[in-house]
């Protein structure tokens, strides 16, 4: 499991989406900004379940909208499971 939240985030979406991982900031829009179509979502909502250990319905990973959205909700999801 990934211990650097953000870190791990960004790192799933330059190998998802080949962006340059310096201009991946967390008010980045997955879609706008970084090219993301909505099955590139759902995959890196798949690659963040088994970054982190955690589960992310499709229905919250459609909701992600920036960067931070999905950083927000991985570190949630790891709050509530401890």
């Amino acid at each position: 499991m990934l211990t650097d939240i953000t870190e791990g985030v960004r790192k799933i979406l330059v190998i998802h989406l080949g962006a340059e991982e310096s201009s991946i900031s967390k008010n980045a829009k997955l879609g706008p900004d970084l090219g993301a179509d909505s099955l590139d979502v759902i995959e890196i909502a798949m690659s963040i379940e088994e970054a982190f250990n955690i589960s992310v319905p499709d229905w919250v990973a459609d909701q992600f909208v920036t960067v931070g959205d999905a950083i927000s909700f991985v570190e949630a999801q790891i709050q509530h499971s401890r």
